[in-house]
C-alpha cells in the first residue's frame, strides 16, 4: 500500500524552488502527472511529497526570443498544437504533439516531463533533437543550459540533479531553406507507445546542397539519439537517392534495438531504414 504522501502547491517559481531545495530527495516534482500517478498507483513511488507544478505560471509559454524558439518545462502537449510559432518553425515537433498518447492525456502531459522521465521512446525527444534543442536547469542556486542529446543520458536517466527543475527548452530558429518531417510507428494510430520514431531536419542551399541535417531516432535504443554519422554523410553533398540510401542504411545500423512485445529488433532495424529514406526524400521534394 502507498503510504501518505503530502501535496504542496507553489504559486510561483521562485517557491518551487524553494520547496525543492527544502524537501531535498523526498521532493518529487509534478508536471502533468501523466508518468507519476502511475508509479503511484503501482507503488513505486516512494518519496514522501509531491510538489505540484501546474499553478507555476512561469514555466508555460512559446516564444521567440533572440533567434531561438523557447517554451516552459510546464507547456503541455496541446499547447504545441496550432500554435503559430510551433507551426513555422518546427512542424516536426507539432506532428508528434499530434500523435502524442490521446486529447486527455496531451490536455495534462508536459513537455518537460516527457523530456525528464527519460523513457527511450518519449514523443518529444526526437523532434527535439534533429531541431537542436536546449533544455533550461534551475534549481535556487544556479541556472544552466544542456543540449538535450547529453542530457538524456539513458534509460529513465538523466543529468537533472537533486534541487533542480527544467524550466525551459529552446532550439534556433530553422532557416527558410529548412523543412522536416516526423513519423511514428506504434501498434495502433492512436495512444500507444513508439514502436520507433523518426525525425528528420534539413537545410538546403540554392544550389541544393545540403547545408545542415538532423536525424534523431526513438525506441531503437536505450535513449533517443541523433545519428551524427548520417548527418554527416549529407552535409556539403547534393541528396541524390544513392547518398539518401546510404544515410537511411547508417541510422538503422546505428540502432540498438530490442526484442519486446511491440516488435522485434530485427524489425525495428530494417524499419528504421525504410522510414529515413522515405523522410530524407520527402524534405527534398518539398524544398525543390
Amino acid at each position: 500500500m502507498q503510504s501518505e504522501i503530502e501535496l504542496y502547491r507553489p504559486q510561483d517559481l521562485a517557491e518551487a524552488l524553494t520547496l525543492l531545495n527544502q524537501l531535498g530527495l523526498d521532493g518529487k516534482l509534478l508536471g502533468g502527472g501523466t508518468n507519476i500517478v502511475s508509479e503511484l498507483r503501482d507503488g513505486h513511488h516512494t518519496g514522501k511529497s509531491l510538489i505540484d507544478l501546474s499553478r507555476v505560471k512561469e514555466l508555460r509559454g512559446i516564444n521567440l526570443q533572440d533567434g531561438y524558439i523557447v517554451i516552459g518545462g510546464g507547456t503541455t502537449i496541446t499547447d504545441l498544437i496550432d500554435h503559430p510559432l510551433i507551426c513555422t518553425h518546427a512542424g516536426i515537433l507539432l506532428e508528434s504533439a499530434r500523435l502524442f498518447a490521446n486529447p486527455l492525456v496531451r490536455n495534462r502531459a508536459t513537455v518537460a516531463g516527457n523530456l525528464t522521465d527519460a523513457s527511450p521512446a518519449a514523443d518529444t525527444a526526437p523532434p527535439l533533437l534533429a531541431l537542436n534543442a536546449e533544455v533550461q536547469l534551475m534549481s535556487q542556486s544556479e541556472t544552466r543550459w544542456l543540449k538535450l542529446e547529453d542530457f538524456i543520458t539513458g534509460v529513465r536517466k538523466t543529468l537533472l540533479q537533486p534541487g533542480e527543475l527544467m524550466s525551459a527548452i529552446r532550439w534556433p530558429v530553422p532557416s527558410d531553406r529548412s523543412a522536416g518531417a516526423y513519423t511514428k510507428v506504434g501498434l495502433r494510430k492512436a495512444d500507444a507507445i513508439s514502436v520507433l520514431s523518426v525525425a528528420v531536419l534539413l537545410e538546403i542551399d540554392a544550389t541544393g546542397m545540403c547545408k545542415q541535417a538532423g536525424i534523431a531516432l526513438g525506441a531503437v535504443a536505450p535513449l533517443p539519439f541523433r545519428v551524427h554519422v548520417a548527418e554527416t554523410l549529407l552535409i556539403g553533398k547534393e541528396l541524390k537517392p544513392e547518398l539518401i540510401a546510404e544515410a537511411s542504411h547508417l541510422a538503422a545500423e546505428a540502432c540498438r534495438p530490442i526484442d519486446d512485445i511491440r516488435g522485434t529488433a530485427a524489425y525495428r532495424k530494417r524499419i528504421t531504414a525504410v522510414i529515413v529514406r522515405r523522410l530524407l526524400t520527402k524534405i527534398l521534394e518539398a524544398l525543390k
